[in-house]
């Protein structure tokens, strides 16, 4: 019996991730995936960064088991409830209070990253009066109709079937190499009436573009974005929901960089345990909504309230495990350069922060190689990028040393026959 018959005979040829990792997985611990035939996968997926605590982490299991066994609210639209409260008051003292952002105010919205970001756009637009929103080339904010007219990628635009409007595009940070100053070049389309560039509410932006292939901006090139978001009166949005919650080595990707965004979009780690949660944090004084003016009926995910909460009190009450974070950031990027010098110094590198990092390939199929080569191997590992060229590590943040480099030795093995291969081909 074909061992996918089920989901190849009930389930929409949508499917992605699957085709790239042709398993039944049936259980995770930690960093690992195993299999229902009991093999085990190191994951440098981690749902997409949705588990930076890693898969099923026992003291938001034991929070969640306690909470259901009590008859805990499951479902609560956006009633009060104790789940609820505690959050609040737990993010506000642990992660805003402590980084200047005592005067944010959280919305609930939707429970995807991408009805975040719609809010974040709406709530823009009614503050300002204004249509217009700026977002980046390489961008990627999700594929419901507003947050994918301010999405780059050329695939999923396609799939909209109508027009994808009221965005205008600007080159991100070193888009046109280091020497082409961006901001100066927004600057002046901003400021000249002819330009054609009408007047915005907002700028979205990511500081560590995720599916554009790891790009980075440099607190510099933030600096100067939040200078020219002042000068002509627009929201500064960052999108934080890949690179948040500990990724880059902070819990917000933007700290140390100077800047106090006007708008947070958060989701994927939020919950800590892969359990549906967004949110969109902004000043006090924005917050202009009407009562259900945006809602959702799965804004109140109660049970992803608990587990956020227990993860905000074990990991970021101190500085440790954001240090822990960084130094693991360090371990995999120095074992990544060894890998580039191996094996194709002149046509690989490495890009990213933290632990969001990855190594740039000549082009999306021999990217593509190395993933399925590795995955083979016992590692679970994917791309991202214009072109799908960057072997991406989205890996949990609990991760340990001894999988780092157990990961690390089957991404060395799998370079080192995927470029030999390259070689052996362009000799013939």
């Amino acid at each position: 019996m074909n061992t996918f018959e089920q989901f190849e005979q009930h389930e929409s040829g949508i499917r992605s991730y699957c085709r790239s990792f042709p398993v039944v997985f049936k259980q995770a611990r930690g960093a690992e995936l195993i299999t229902r035939e009991g093999k085990s996968y190191i994951d440098f997926l981690a749902g997409a960064g949705t588990l930076n605590y890693g898969h099923n982490h026992p003291v938001l299991k034991k929070a969640l088991i306690d909470y259901l066994e009590n008859d805990g609210l499951t479902h609560g639209l956006d009633m009060y409830s104790d789940a609820k409260e505690r959050f609040l008051e737990t993010f506000h003292r642990v992660i805003l209070e402590p980084r200047g952002l005592g005067d944010h105010v959280i919305q609930f919205s939707g429970p995807t990253g991408a009805n975040s970001v719609e809010a974040a756009l709406k709530l823009a637009r009614k503050v300002t009066g204004r249509s217009n929103i700026i977002s980046f080339t390489n961008g990627f904010h999700g594929c419901t109709i507003g947050a994918l007219a301010a999405t780059g990628n050329q695939h999923h635009r396609g799939a909209a079937g109508v027009p994808l409007a009221e965005v205008s595009r600007m080159p991100y940070a070193n888009y046109f190499g280091k020497d082409v100053n961006t901001i100066a070049m927004m600057d002046k389309l901003l400021s000249d009436p002819s330009s054609g560039v009408d007047k915005p509410a907002a700028v979205i932006v990511e500081v560590v573009q995720g599916e554009g292939g790891l790009n980075t901006a440099s607190a510099e090139w933030m600096r100067k974005l939040e200078k020219l978001c002042r000068k002509h009166d627009m929201l500064l949005i960052v999108d934080d929901i890949q690179a948040g919650c500990g990724r880059t080595g902070n819990f917000f990707s933007f700290e140390e960089m100077g800047i106090k965004p006007d708008i947070i979009t958060l989701s994927k780690s939020l919950s800590g345990f892969g359990l549906p949660f967004a949110i969109v944090l902004f000043r006090r004084e924005l917050d202009q909504w009407e009562p259900g003016e945006h809602n959702g009926t799965f804004r109140g995910n109660n049970h992803a309230f608990v587990t956020a909460t227990a993860a905000l009190e074990h990991f970021w009450t101190n500085d440790e495990f954001a240090k822990s974070v960084q130094a693991k950031g360090k371990l995999i990027k120095e074992r990544m350069q060894k890998i580039v010098r191996k094996h194709g110094p002149d046509s690989l590198y490495v890009k990213g922060r933290g632990m969001m990092i990855g190594i740039n390939c000549p082009d999306g199929d021999i990217a593509a190689a190395i993933c399925r080569e590795a995955f083979e191997r016992g590692l679970v590992i994917e791309t991202s990028g214009n072109h799908s060229q960057v072997v991406k590590c989205l890996c949990p943040l609990i991760i340990s040393e001894e999988q780092i480099a157990k990961a690390m030795d089957i991404l060395d093995a799998a370079f080192a026959k995927v470029m030999t291969e390259q070689v052996d081909s362009q000799a013939s």
